[in-house]
């Protein structure tokens, strides 16, 4: 037995995250936090729909997303404020909007409260992990009290004659780039860190004036003389972001007049109050490794990604996705913890290419040479003027998209042509069997979901559900619209314990036949709404599951407390 099933280090964004996901799914939890508050101050700014996705399995969605500023433009323009390149998607394919800003000290203050809902998650704060050392059953982790560095400002005092052992069956170190967990364990990190220095500054508009409303979007400001980033923040917040040269002094950057000067470009320096204003250099580079035993890294402990389109908290957001449903797996069902391999191999791929994707940006939008800077400002011209391509500039094509790479992930082999097995489908409005409308996560919840495209898959599964019933998945039925079963007597007792669902808009079921999959296929998605598999033959989804997943072949840990939501109360 042990003290609780995971242990977390860090209390960021992955971290809290990965404490909602867990709990939800019925396991024990203990985060460890160095710091005994909040930093305060803005760092991620952004955050998408498909991470939007995960907060939704996590149950805050709907909370953190209240104190967002959604569905802005994003564009790169020149120094005389010409728009180069506007990319505005208004399609909700998630559900959710696919740009949304964010306020880091809203979102982890939320995040925070909403945990008191579980009896499940101890959050301890001013906890200095000292040591950890594992076995074949559990990892035993030593924490102190600790005043905190002030996130790196100052130097930690630790209390190390007061220290505590934690048992736990896995740590997962969620505790940034300087990861403790991560050094400890030896593990490199690999990649390259920029030499090339920003200049950050967060401001907030003074009470009654609204000294960025000439502000709306989001701007990359693509000025060789000085290269700019402008991003809008709710609650009248609002940063900026300047590059320096290599002649530039630190110090005099970081200076009152300098400040004012430079912000003074674009606002009235008499309106707004300088919350912070820092240099800082930045990294792209993965971790060699991002488990160890029963030991595993997420978040900046794994990847660092340059803040040039976002996807740093994001990143780990995903990660905390990939790994909660597969920790829930093992330690509640008995599956093999081999599957655990499977978190490195599905999320590194991804990870890597945001990170591409930034050190990319970044090279655009910060380019000094003028006649270097020319030539780009053509290129992008003449993007937006090709037939096809324009619309997939406009729309981030070159985002990299939710789908795991072949021969990397849990599930079946994708197929060759429009496979869809090891990516994540869109979340639909569905209309409900009593005429209401939910968003489609919310309906099948969040463990494995088996759908039968206008069948009951428990029917076409037949004898075979008893395998899929040690996974307790939720069994649904999709229709399009206008096609569900009319003038039958007795089906509503036919379809007790059915999640029976119409697709009004075609999106899921639309998705599904463009893929090839008509009525009849029985889709089935992981708990992270990852497609498993997709097929008629069911025999074939069995056996994936069977070999993959290896469910009650070990036996799971005891778990200590269901969840329970109970009344929040401010932490």
């Amino acid at each position: 037995m042990t003290d609780y099933d995971v242990a977390i280090v860090g209390l960021g964004p992955t971290g809290l995250t990965l404490a909602h996901l867990l709990a939800r799914r019925g396991l024990s939890v203990l985060v460890l936090e160095r710091e005994p508050r909040f930093y305060g101050n803005a760092r991620a700014v952004y955050t998408d729909d498909e991470a939007l996705r995960v907060f939704q399995s996590a149950g805050v969605a709907d909370e953190i997303h209240q104190d967002m500023i959604v569905d802005s433009a994003v564009q790169w323009v020149r120094a005389d404020g010409k728009v180069l390149v506007q990319f505005r998607e208004p399609s909700r394919r998630m559900w959710w909007p696919i740009t949304n800003f964010l306020y880091q000290p809203y979102l982890e203050t939320t995040l925070e409260r909403l945990l008191d809902r579980y009896p499940n998650v101890v959050v301890r704060r001013s906890r200095e992990v000292v040591g950890f050392e594992q076995n074949k059953l559990s990892v035993t982790v030593e924490h102190a009290p600790t005043s905190g560095s002030g996130y790196g400002a100052g130097q930690a005092a630790v209390d190390a004659e007061h220290i505590e052992r934690t048992t736990a069956s896995y740590l997962v170190g969620a505790d940034g780039g300087r990861s403790i967990v991560r050094t400890s364990l030896g593990i490199e990190m690999s990649g390259k860190s920029f030499p090339e220095r920003w200049l950050v500054v967060d401001l907030k508009a003074k009470d009654g004036t609204d000294a960025f409303a000439h502000l709306p979007y989001f701007d990359f400001v693509c000025d060789p003389a000085l290269p700019t980033v402008s991003c809008p923040q709710p609650g009248g917040h609002h940063r900026f972001e300047f590059a320096l040269t290599d002649d530039d002094d630190k110090d005099h950057f970081e200076a009152d007049e300098t400040v004012r000067r430079l912000i003074g470009r674009f606002v009235d320096v008499d309106e707004v109050e300088v919350k912070r204003r820092l240099v800082y250099t930045f990294n792209a580079v993965v971790a060699d490794r991002w488990r160890a035993g029963r030991i595993l890294l997420a978040g900046d402990a794994a990847h660092m990604t340059p803040q040039f389109i976002g996807q740093g908290m994001n990143a780990g957001v995903r990660d905390a996705d990939n790994l909660s449903w597969k920790l829930a797996a093992v330690l509640r069902h008995g599956a093999d913890p081999a599957i655990l391999d499977t978190y490195e191999t599905e999320r590194r791929p991804h990870a890597k290419a945001m990170i591409d994707l930034s050190v990319l940006n970044k090279s655009l939008v910060s380019e000094k040479n003028e006649r270097r800077a020319r030539g780009r400002d053509v290129g992008l011209w003449s993007m937006l003027h090709v037939p096809g391509l324009s619309g997939w500039v406009r729309k981030a094509g070159m985002k990299p998209k939710p789908r795991f790479k072949r021969g990397a992930y849990l599930g079946l082999p994708r197929k060759p042509l429009r496979g869809i097995e090891g990516t994540l489908p869109p979340q639909p409005t569905m209309r409900t069997y009593d005429g209401k409308r939910a968003r489609f996560d919310d309906t099948v919840g969040i463990g494995w979901t088996v759908i039968g495209f206008e069948v009951d898959p428990r029917e076409v599964l037949g004898r075979r559900i008893a395998t899929w019933e040690s996974v307790e998945p939720t069994y649904a039925t999709v229709y399009r619209a206008g096609h569900r079963p009319q003038g039958q007597i007795g089906d509503g007792r036919r379809r007790a314990g059915l999640v029976d669902l119409e697709d009004t808009d075609d999106l899921l079921t639309g998705w599904l036949r463009k893929a090839g999959h008509g009525p009849g296929t029985v889709l089935v998605l992981r708990p992270d709404k990852f497609v498993f598999g997709a097929d008629t033959d069911v025999q074939t989804l069995t056996t994936a599951l069977i070999r993959q997943i290896r469910p009650g072949s070990h036996s799971p840990t005891p778990v200590s407390v269901p969840p329970s939501p109970k009344e929040t109360s401010p932490r």
